[in-house]
């Protein structure tokens, strides 16, 4: 498995093969936060020192700013093709109402793709 796809699916940064969550499903909030310690494929360590995922703190602004120019672009995109004829999608609120919905729905995922990518980013690969 390539690396993208191993952060995208939260697999360990060392090997590739063991989960970085104990519990697989996203949208069970009790829990969502708890990762193992060490890898149960080839026993890399998640926590290699206290605090070590504060920093996935930017990572995680990072993709929420970008959730944000997302959702700003497609509101525009949807105004230009002439989808709303009174320019309801430029209206503030709208933005702002499809932008706290969109960011709600995707935080459990934004929460753990932002672990993942900071692990990954100093979790060295181990693999062949």
């Amino acid at each position: 498995m390539n690396a993208l796809m191993a952060t995208l699916k939260f697999k360990c940064p060392a090997c590739r093969e063991g989960n970085i969550y104990e519990n697989p499903s996203l949208y069970t909030l009790q829990g969502m936060s708890k990762n193992n310690k060490t890898c149960s494929h080839c026993g890399a360590d998640f926590q290699p020192e206290p605090g070590f995922y504060f920093g996935a703190a930017y990572v995680s602004w990072a993709l929420t700013v970008a959730t944000w120019v997302s959702v700003l672009v497609a509101l525009k995109c949807f105004d230009a093709w002439g989808w709303m004829e009174f320019g309801f999608l430029t209206h503030p609120g709208t933005f702002l109402m499809s932008g706290i919905g969109t960011s709600l729905v995707l935080f459990p995922y934004m929460f753990r793709l932002s672990r993942s990518i900071w692990a990954h980013m100093f979790i060295p690969y181990q693999g062949e």
